[in-house]
């Protein structure tokens, strides 16, 4: 498992435990990669992470054409020998993405349970966003001021 916020790492080790999935993703809404598992190559995981959130997007868009004002959910894909589960859940951080991959030893039923608790606990384990400062270098102003004054000849 490989994953950019630590805080993650947690919830998403307890999520795959008990939901059985064999791989999983979550990236934030533009498709930034938070956390991964299961992948073998960099490739697919950048390439899993643009399909999906191209993927929602598209979806959260027909809902509010078609005005279904709670969304459509989980997009759910159910194959011979595995099944995808993409959905979208909110955070302290924003929108994120969850792309979870699961064989026939698990189900679409048990994914929803454990991504519905999967999500809570990541918005109760993230840590305070501190908005950016901009911090400029003591006495920025004061060389600013006389640099200016050099350059245009002003005492």
């Amino acid at each position: 498992m490989r994953v950019l916020e630590p805080w993650v790492a947690a919830p998403l080790t307890e999520f795959l435990g008990e939901s059985g999935a064999r791989v999983a993703l979550v990236m934030t809404s533009a498709g930034q990669v938070i956390a991964q598992h299961g992948f073998t190559r960099s490739l697919d995981v950048m390439s899993a992470a643009a399909l999906g959130a191209g993927i929602l997007a598209t979806t959260d868009e027909l809902a509010h054409i078609l005005d279904a004002r709670t969304g459509f959910g989980a997009v759910v894909h159910q194959g011979v020998r595995q099944g995808v589960w993409l959905a979208g859940f909110d955070t302290p951080r924003g929108r994120w993405i969850a792309l979870v991959v699961f064989g026939p030893e698990s189900s679409i039923g048990l994914v929803r349970l454990f991504f519905a608790r999967f999500a809570e606990q990541i918005a109760r384990a993230a840590p305070p966003l501190v908005p950016a400062r901009e911090v400029l270098a003591e006495g920025f102003e004061r060389e600013l001021d006389q640099s200016l004054r050099a350059l245009f000849g002003a005492s």
